[in-house]
């Protein structure tokens, strides 16, 4: 398919997981990719899209600087035209501590990478998007930006956060015919919910036997799934979606 043909997307935090799909799905459907993440990985990420035909690029990056944020943006825009989509997907879940026993540098750590990262790259790439003449951000919050969960505090906080910075950026942007919405997926078993499952001193058994069924449609996502709704929400099948939030959890907030 060819819904994203012109289209130039970047990926923060694509070098695994969900970023990793949605780096494959959006080249798929014919974006040219720029991945950015610190890990190395995603130059093995950026070589497999190229081995397969599509046009995508490498960017060594930490999103919580912001002169690096400008440079690479800046770099991308160069090699690959006016930036269209940007995907705000790098995360991190943080110590799992009750809000009184946290340390200030645990809390600053989340909010640093999940989002303050989001303000630096939305800042910066406005000005390529108004270029472009229009563009669309994809913001990764989670179920966890819409209710608690009784841990992990500072996740919590900073996807609430991006949540209501996606509604406000909405309407910011919109006379510039930049779209700005969130997706909020349910347990998907990344690296991330990995980690949050061996802090909690489960097994992956033991914790699928508790999540799944926490899970209306049964048992836990898919990276797919979040990455063909990130599809939809670059593509120009969403020109008339802004502001809004896009649930993709098996119906675990539903309740």
């Amino acid at each position: 398919m060819s819904r994203l043909n012109g289209k130039v997307a970047v990926i923060t935090g694509g070098g695994n997981g969900l970023g990793e799909a949605i780096a494959t799905r959006m080249s798929e459907e014919g974006a040219a990719v720029a991945i950015l993440d610190r890990d190395e990985r995603g130059r093995e990420v950026a070589d497999k899209l190229r081995a397969g035909g599509a046009k995508a690029i490498f960017q060594q990056v930490d999103v919580t600087q912001e002169n690096d944020v400008s440079a690479a943006l800046g770099a991308v825009s160069r090699e690959l035209g006016s930036v269209t989509v940007l995907v705000n997907n790098a995360g991190i879940e943080g110590v799992n501590k009750p809000t009184d026993q946290l340390d200030l540098a645990d809390w600053e750590k989340v909010m640093a990478v999940n989002s303050t990262a989001v303000f630096l790259c939305t800042k910066h790439v406005i000005e390529h998007m108004r270029a472009a003449g229009s563009g669309s951000i994809i913001n990764i919050s989670s179920i966890y930006g819409i209710l608690g969960g009784a841990d992990i505090p500072p996740y919590h906080a900073s996807k609430g956060a991006v949540r209501v910075m996606s509604k406000n950026d909405a309407l910011t942007y919109a006379p510039d015919k930049i779209r700005v919405n969130s997706i909020h997926p349910g347990f998907i078993f990344t690296n991330l919910v990995h980690r949050y499952v061996d802090d909690a001193g489960l097994s992956e058994a033991d914790a699928r036997g508790i999540l799944d069924p926490a899970h209306p449609l049964g048992g836990t996502g898919e990276p797919d799934d979040i990455a063909w709704g990130a599809v939809y929400l670059a593509s120009d099948q969403a020109k008339w979606v802004t502001g809004s939030e896009l649930v993709i959890d098996g119906g675990y907030t539903a309740r």
